[in-house]
């Protein structure tokens, strides 16, 4: 069999990130409106700066507003409140990413919960949760979405059209990426299975599988013989591994050497479902803008 073709996450978030860069120009030059995108960073650890650093720079190559706001770890969570019911009143600001993990003791659900539903441009806020896991099959996506599995199920939708019938595995149940998946994929009027790390024979489900989307945060938990031939695989994992070299290297959630002799379609590790996230989150933020200049949400 012949191997998968890679699905480059890389190109069509770049693509996405051109066309959302458009849509700011054209809503600037309309309306008078320039998006803008706030972001919040408590503490100091390095992965979150780099991510916060990264969204800030593209947020800005594509003529948004960026602003920036790094707290110490030592924040209290009455201060970070009331940064947010600040932004949340900002007329400049069109959307709140609070980069996670939060450092202890802040409790994050009350952090999320305290981001207006309207700004949530991450889609973490219960009111965004909940639209979209009452939406209909084909309805408007005219709120904010999770940026992961929004990213996923487009690649998905650029790779093979309609989705219509296909029976989707997602393994994975988190809040922040398996289950809004899912929804999507419900949406995109799939056959849809959440897998998880209490299902019994996964192996065998995930070989059902025409669509195989895969968070569950395992190195190379899903084998190339847990994979139906010809499947469309979206690794969403992102783990580092030790080298015996004292290096490390960066491998998804499926054994991508295994899985390219299988799939019909594969992401790799990086350069898949990572790059979207960040577009994700610019396409977000443009849509909150449109809406605030009573625009609809549109495709770009």
């Amino acid at each position: 069999m012949a191997e998968a073709a890679l699905i480059d996450g890389k190109a069509f978030a770049a693509s996405l990130r051109e066309r959302v860069g458009t849509g700011v120009a054209e809503l600037t030059a309309s309306t008078g409106i320039r998006p803008g995108l706030a972001t919040i960073l408590v503490g100091d650890d390095p992965a979150s700066q780099v991510y916060v650093r990264s969204k800030s720079r593209v947020a800005a190559e594509l003529g948004m507003a960026s602003f920036d706001h790094r707290l110490p770890g030592t924040t209290a969570e009455s201060a970070l409140l009331q940064l947010i019911t600040r932004l949340n009143k900002d007329p400049a600001v069109h959307g709140i990413l609070v980069q996670l993990p939060l450092p202890k003791p802040i409790v994050t659900a009350d952090i999320l919960r305290a981001v207006d539903p309207d700004k949530d441009v991450d889609g973490f806020h219960p009111m965004n949760v909940g639209r979209l896991g009452s939406i209909a099959s084909g309805a408007p996506l005219d709120f904010p979405v999770p940026c992961t599995p929004l990213g996923c199920s487009m690649l998905l939708a650029d790779t093979l059209g309609s989705l219509s019938g296909r029976h989707a595995v997602v393994i994975g149940r988190s809040t922040l990426v398996g289950r809004p998946v899912a929804q999507l994929l419900l949406r995109a009027d799939c056959t849809v299975t959440i897998g998880h790390s209490r299902t019994r024979d996964l192996a065998a489900l995930c070989r059902t599988a025409d669509i195989l989307v895969v968070a569950i945060g395992k190195p190379e938990l899903v084998r190339g013989d847990w994979i139906k031939p010809g499947a469309a695989v979206i690794d969403v994992g992102i783990n580092r591994v030790a080298l015996g070299d004292g290096k490390t290297r960066l491998v998804g959630d499926v054994a991508f050497e295994e899985a390219r002799h299988i799939a019909g379609h594969l992401t790799p590790v990086p350069g898949g479902v990572g790059p979207m996230t960040v577009a994700c989150l610019m396409y977000n933020t443009l849509q909150e803008a449109r809406r605030r200049a009573g625009l609809p949400f549109a495709a770009v």
